[in-house]
């Protein structure tokens, strides 16, 4: 025997509305549910376990550039640093004929790359500005390039030696302490109230 109660539910508005056809004759009676329809009113929902939903299949997350096209193949690019290297040696020739006294520029390494991130937030922080002129600072541009030096460093973490990781993080600390003084400057600048304009003289 079950423990479950039984119990019927009465649907009052089919009452109801039998009720008011009596009162009204004349008022045309309600379009009847058609088969396929399921019937109004309230329904007993027993407590038979149902089959679960299918679950649906994780959808791939969109990548954030879009679709990107195809890699190039290992002798693509091979030909093209090949190429690129040619290019490159051919401009160096040209610049060195014009300025014999010039040297072989070093190879590029990343202590190059480190520098450049470096001197680019600098600059657009106002340093190297010449004096009396007023500096012009990009604090949004320069977020970004500090930013982008913290990305090169989580990203690079584990394949530097010792002297590029040492080299990485003191400029990585460098440039925030930085950004940290002049975004605490302009906030100061902001809340100050403005100087009182001049009195004129009588």
């Amino acid at each position: 025997m079950s423990d479950t109660p039984k119990f019927e539910v009465i649907d009052r508005r089919k009452i109801k509305a039998e009720e008011e056809k009596e009162q009204a004759p004349e008022k045309k009676p309600e379009r009847e549910a058609a088969p396929s329809e399921p019937p109004a009113g309230p329904r007993l929902v027993t407590s038979e376990p149902q089959a679960p939903a299918p679950e649906r299949a994780a959808e791939p997350e969109e990548e954030p550039l879009g679709e990107l096209p195809p890699a190039p193949s290992a002798e693509e690019s091979r030909q093209q640093k090949t190429a690129y290297d040619a290019s490159a040696q051919r401009i160096e020739d040209l610049v060195r004929a014009q300025n014999p006294g010039m040297g072989a520029p070093p190879p590029v390494g990343f202590e190059h790359l480190v520098q450049q991130l470096y001197l680019s937030a600098m600059i657009q922080m106002g340093a190297g500005t010449q004096e009396g002129q007023r500096a012009r600072v990009d604090i949004m541009g320069a977020r970004q390039t500090i930013d982008l030096l913290g990305v090169l460093a989580e990203k690079s973490k584990g394949n530097l030696t010792e002297a590029e990781d040492r080299m990485l993080q003191t400029v990585l600390f460098d440039v925030r302490m930085a950004f940290l003084e002049l975004t605490n400057m302009i906030s100061m600048q902001g809340v100050q109230a403005p100087p009182p304009p001049p009195t004129k003289k009588r």
